[in-house]
């Protein structure tokens, strides 16, 4: 199920996406949502680009 939007951004988030040889998660804010590109900004300060159509499931989750 994907419960987000670009409405999202500035939220916390959970994003569950297809990867090589499987499935990989990204938690962060959602900094940003544009042309097809997801853009989360993880705990660490790492940012992870996460094209929309490798999503398989996203929601708002908690702030820390």
């Amino acid at each position: 199920m994907i419960a987000i939007s670009p409405s999202d951004v500035g939220r916390r988030v959970s994003v569950r996406r297809t990867d090589t040889g499987g499935f990989r998660d990204a938690v962060g804010v959602l900094e940003s949502w544009q042309d097809g590109l997801l853009r989360v900004r993880k705990r660490d300060g790492t940012l992870v680009d996460i094209r929309q159509e490798a999503v398989v499931a996203a929601k708002v989750v908690p702030e820390r």
